[in-house]
């Protein structure tokens, strides 16, 4: 810490020097030169002065305390938000899974009814048999007028 009394003339503690006293005054006798007013003595004493530092010392170490448990709580609470979200994108994506699930289970079982491939070829088979066996009765009962007629124009080789 810098001296008021050395004190640079951009300091803020720059007195200015005072001007020369003018010739005009009488150079005054040595007896009547003002004794110099003692130095203004500090209200407290460096004892005391020792104490409020280390006081001051103390808070600001508590506040720092407080402020490192209030930054680690912080932290906590973050990671359990990070936690939380985690969690919850989770359940989202099991409903969106138990969703999926329960659309594919309704299609399997749509599926399910659907007739194999036995039962078509079965059904294919009995229709191609029907429609001979009518064809056949058709002719042999001499119903052909039953058909639609043909058109003039159209004759087929036979």
């Amino acid at each position: 810490m810098i001296d008021a009394s050395q004190g640079s003339s951009s300091g803020q503690g720059f007195i200015p020097p005072t001007p020369a006293p003018s010739p005009a005054e009488p150079p005054r006798p040595a007896a009547q030169v003002p004794a110099r007013a003692p130095e203004p003595v500090s209200p407290f004493s460096a004892n005391q002065v020792f104490d409020q530092l280390a006081r001051i010392e103390d808070k600001a170490s508590r506040i720092e305390d407080k402020y490192a448990r209030s930054e680690a709580l912080l932290s906590r609470v973050e990671d359990k938000m990070d936690g939380a979200a985690t969690r919850m994108n989770e359940a989202a994506r099991q409903s969106d899974l138990a969703a999926l699930r329960s659309e594919t289970r309704a299609l399997s079982e749509r599926v399910r009814r659907v007739p194999g491939t036995g039962a078509l070829v079965l059904t294919a088979v009995i229709t191609a048999v029907l429609t001979v066996v009518l064809m056949v009765a058709v002719q042999r009962l001499n119903l052909d007028t039953l058909l639609p007629a043909r058109p003039a124009g159209t004759t087929s080789a036979q």
